[in-house]
């Protein structure tokens, strides 16, 4: 998904713009539709976002619901941030709707987290000071609205600092946490993905 740095900030430092390059020169699965998103601008001095659809129809149709969506954000201050650890932060947020008796497994929570962890550490996306949260919610129809299906989702909030410039496998590894959340099988070891090229409307 190459893009140009022409809509960052006139002002934004060569190592900012060469993050967002390596950031969006990732190639994803053709079931992981991304756009680029505005992104914050109260987060820190230079903000980029990109977000992402996952179909497990890798053609779908223009009214077809999303089983993952997401978000993901690169900060960087220069000269550092203390909380952060380093002058780029890397922030996501994931969203998936579930089988209800997934939804309430209790191991839920820590399995989904573990979806981002574990994409990271197979990219071999070096990072530190990961921190987050993980939240489900379930729905269930009574009375007049008994015969309501019953719905569950997970939402992962998470963020954390990568340790080297090039952030490719962290884009790779924030894809690989959505198509697990969408409960698509991974690809085999080798394999590389074909991107997707149909466009997709750009979100506001």
């Amino acid at each position: 998904m190459a893009r140009s740095s022409e809509h960052l900030q006139p002002e934004a430092p060569a190592a900012f713009v060469r993050a967002v390059e390596t950031l969006c020169s990732a190639q994803f699965r053709p079931e992981v539709h991304v756009d680029e998103l505005s992104p914050p601008k109260r987060l820190a001095t230079y903000t980029f976002a990109l977000s992402a659809d996952v179909f497990p129809d890798t053609h779908p149709e223009d009214d077809a619901t999303a089983a993952a969506t997401g978000r993901l954000v690169l900060l960087h201050e220069p000269g550092g941030h203390e909380t952060w650890h380093g002058e780029f932060r890397l922030v996501t947020y994931i969203q998936a709707s579930l089988e209800p008796d997934i939804g309430a497994d209790p191991m839920l929570l820590p399995v989904a987290w573990s979806w981002l962890t574990d994409a990271l550490d197979g990219r071999s996306a070096p990072y530190t000071a990961a921190s987050g949260t993980v939240t489900r919610a379930a729905s269930e129809g009574f009375g007049g609205m008994a015969s309501q299906p019953a719905t569950a989702d997970v939402e992962i909030r998470a963020s954390w600092t990568p340790l080297e410039p090039d952030l490719e496998t962290h884009a790779l590894a924030w894809a690989d946490a959505l198509s697990t959340a969408a409960g698509l099988v991974p690809l085999p070891s080798g394999v590389v993905a074909i991107p997707n090229r149909k466009p997709r409307q750009q979100r506001r």
